[in-house]
């Protein structure tokens, strides 16, 4: 999973998650479970409210770089320009 930066009419930029699905520990998760999960940890105090993403995409894969971590480059090339402000089309057709 993966977290960046999308533009956002009222706030300029809010967060859009990015979950890769493993059809063997977490296949059947949904974006109001993951929220519901990340809302505990901002009651906690453990991170701000403002940091829950509205949206959380499920793509097949997230890129990385040649020494295995998150090509977050590529990320904001794919999904950057993204707005929350509008209706996100099929995430699957980005990431193939």
């Amino acid at each position: 999973a993966a977290v960046i930066g999308v533009k956002d009419g009222k706030w300029g930029e809010r967060p859009l998650g990015l979950v890769v699905r493993d059809a063997h520990t977490g296949g059947d998760l949904d974006e109001a479970q993951i929220k519901a999960h990340l809302k505990s940890f901002a009651d906690a105090g453990v991170i701000s409210k403002i940091g829950i993403p509205d949206k959380i995409l499920f793509v097949d894969a997230l890129p990385r770089t040649s020494v295995g971590k998150f090509d977050k480059k590529k990320l904001r090339q794919s999904f950057g320009n993204l707005s929350l402000d509008r209706q996100i089309g099929d995430p699957s057709k980005i990431m193939r």
